[in-house]
């Protein structure tokens, strides 16, 4: 059976949305007071799971007892900031997971990095952003982060509406947003993908996550410090992640039986979007990989998917067409690699993320300052 998503329980597209409004003193459904100043930071990467097993060297953002909310389908970066930073889930603003499917030109496409002539990100993304919402407005608006990423394509599909101010230490960017917590009515977001590089790279049990999680926490509790009273300081994250062992690979190449008909592998390891020559073949397909992989992966035809609320209450036809025609998401610690044609580089990383698992899925809302409980 598949896991059931309810798009109407709060969740990171309410993030940004209630952080404004609590600006202008209205309590949206996170329950946030009233603030003169907001700072949103969106750690990738820190799970709630993740950060409860880790809680003595997080005393910091343990001690806020933070809620659990949960991330988008599939769990992952390019889903979860668009949501974050539009208040739309996938099937509206379209970002549908790391590569998604571009049938009009016949290829995968990759929405991290991949931007061309032909994904142009300020249409590619369909959603007005939460910052081109208030532009026109009294709050003063920004967004802070590693300097590699102004300018990128992403940042003008996500993040347009707000300068981008590029700062490649933590501690400089939560400093910035301390001086601008100065000024009434600022909005200041701030994302670090730090521990996110480091769990990808040894896994969320290694020393190097541990290392990255306190030197973050240490970090959180200067800024709590610097800001003014009444700013509001919200933490959150766009996934979760898990670690999968390198034995625990599963290549395509063998099984290639069930790889009959499939035309694009679109997705990431843990939530594949396979895209058919014949769409209609669907069935048979689910049928393939549901005796071969059932017992560790849920496998679903698009729209049983859709009509579970993977991708949100509504779908968009761009964005349907962006998903593969059935969709492969493992429960169970594995993940899957194309090495059809070439090795996959991202077979060396240990943490993982993108199913729908609460490791993946569940994220921390941490509230100091003003919002501190």
């Amino acid at each position: 059976m598949l896991p059931i998503v309810k798009p109407g329980a709060v969740s990171l597209a309410d993030v940004l949305p209630d952080s404004v409004s609590a600006l202008d003193g209205r309590r949206g459904r996170l329950g946030l007071p009233a603030a003169r100043a907001v700072v949103v930071i969106v750690v990738d990467g820190l799970g709630a799971q993740a950060l409860a097993n880790r809680a003595g060297h997080a005393r910091t953002l343990v001690a806020a007892r933070a809620r659990s909310i949960d991330s988008v389908v599939p769990s992952t970066t390019a889903a979860a900031l668009t949501t974050i930073l539009t208040g739309a889930w996938p099937g509206v603003h379209g970002l549908v997971g790391y590569r998604a499917i571009d049938r009009r030109n016949d290829r995968v496409v990759n929405q991290l990095s991949g931007w061309d002539d032909r994904m142009l990100p300020e249409t590619w993304q369909r959603s007005p952003t939460v910052f081109e919402g208030i532009a026109d407005g009294p709050v003063s608006a920004v967004a802070v982060g590693p300097t590699k990423f102004a300018g990128s394509g992403l940042t003008r599909a996500i993040l347009r509406g707000a300068p981008y101010v590029g700062e490649d230490d933590v501690a400089r960017r939560f400093a910035i947003a301390a001086e601008r917590a100065r000024a009434e009515r600022t909005l200041t977001y701030v994302y670090v993908p730090e521990l996110d590089k480091a769990g990808h790279k040894g896994g969320v049990e290694s020393s190097e996550w541990m290392t990255a999680l306190e030197y973050l926490d240490a970090e959180v509790a200067v800024l709590e410090s610097a800001v003014p009273r009444r700013t509001g300081i919200m933490i959150t994250a766009d996934h979760g992640m898990l670690d999968i062992p390198h034995d625990s690979h599963v290549l395509l190449s063998q099984h290639t039986d069930v790889m009959a008909g499939v035309r694009h592998v679109a997705g990431e390891p843990r939530f594949l979007h396979l895209g058919l020559e014949h769409p209609d073949d669907a069935p048979n397909v689910v049928a393939a990989w549901e005796e071969r992989f059932g017992d560790s992966s849920w496998i679903t035809a698009r729209d049983d998917a859709i009509a579970a609320g993977w991708f949100g209450t509504e779908v968009s036809v761009e964005a349907r067409e962006r998903m593969g025609d059935v969709l492969v998401a493992p429960r169970r610690r594995i993940a899957f690699y194309d090495d059809r044609h070439a090795d996959d580089p991202g077979r060396g990383m240990v943490g993982q993320h993108g199913s729908l698992t609460p490791e993946e899925r569940s994220v921390p809302v941490i509230r100091l300052g003003a919002w501190r409980r």
